[in-house]
């Protein structure tokens, strides 16, 4: 696994699912991690876990909806390690319904977070990371609701392929010190999926074993799966990966729509 030593990484959406994870792997290969969420409890629980294991990391509260709770939480990392080397946009959330069903509370709700958060974190975290004589990493979740039509998730899907326009841009515009990349994940198990079975009629292991014999690899990928590859990509070893997106959906994508 690639090293991590003496970097600086903030994970927003840091203590749950996929960013817990990365937190964890990101500590655990000797980064200092800032695990950033709305989450308290869950979060003092992680820096302390983090911390017993013998890594470097901390819970800092921030709303990625809300541009000064951004700007305080890069502060805060800033003050406390003195740098900011990467930053894993992974804050997200999700509402179901057709486009008919579209207001403005959705909207606030859904692009809110996953596409004008995106914007606040580049916004605050690029500056700060061009800084450094290597600059830095601006690694994010998008998904394959960027490609795939998810049933009643119009908008969802909308944000998603809005972050992975950013990821390209923010390569281009950036040149030289930010490199900027994306993981799609696919049916990952985390406690977001769950929320996304809850009114069926199964339960929800019975609605993930068949799920998963439909997948080529014949399981639901694991938020360690996503970690690993967002350890690679925030390593140097991954220093000409920039402006692209990896797909990780166990190879959903190629199965044709029989």
């Amino acid at each position: 696994m690639n090293s991590l030593k003496n970097k600086v990484i903030i994970v927003t959406g840091g203590t749950s699912g996929m960013g817990a994870a990365s937190s964890r792997l990101f500590a655990e290969l000797g980064a200092s991690v800032v695990a950033a969420s709305i989450q308290r409890e869950e979060g003092v629980a992680l820096e302390a876990e983090i911390q017993q294991a013998g890594g470097e990391g901390k819970f800092i509260y921030a709303d990625v909806s809300d541009e000064e709770s951004v700007k305080r939480m890069i502060s805060q990392t800033v003050e406390a390690y003195g740098r900011l080397d990467g930053v894993y946009c992974n804050a997200g959330v999700w509402e179901k319904g057709l486009v008919t069903d579209f207001n403005d509370r959705i909207w606030n709700k859904v692009m809110g977070v996953n596409v004008k958060g995106a914007l606040w974190l580049a916004k605050h975290s690029i500056p700060v990371m061009e800084k450094n004589e290597a600059g830095g990493v601006f690694l994010t979740t998008t998904s394959v609701a960027a490609q795939i039509a998810f049933p009643a998730h119009a908008l969802y899907c909308a944000s998603k392929a809005a972050l992975e326009a950013l990821v390209r841009s923010l390569a281009v515009d950036h040149p030289g010190k930010i490199r900027s990349v994306g993981i799609s994940p696919g049916t990952i198990e985390t406690p977001m999926l769950a929320a996304t079975c809850e009114g069926w009629d199964r339960p929800v292991e019975e609605l993930y074993e068949e799920v998963a014999k439909k997948i080529p690899s014949r399981r639901l990928g694991q938020p360690e799966d996503i970690a690993r590859t967002a350890a690679f990509l925030m390593s140097d070893a991954a220093a000409y990966i920039n402006g692209t997106v990896i797909v990780l959906d166990g190879g959903t994508g190629p199965l044709p729509p029989w």
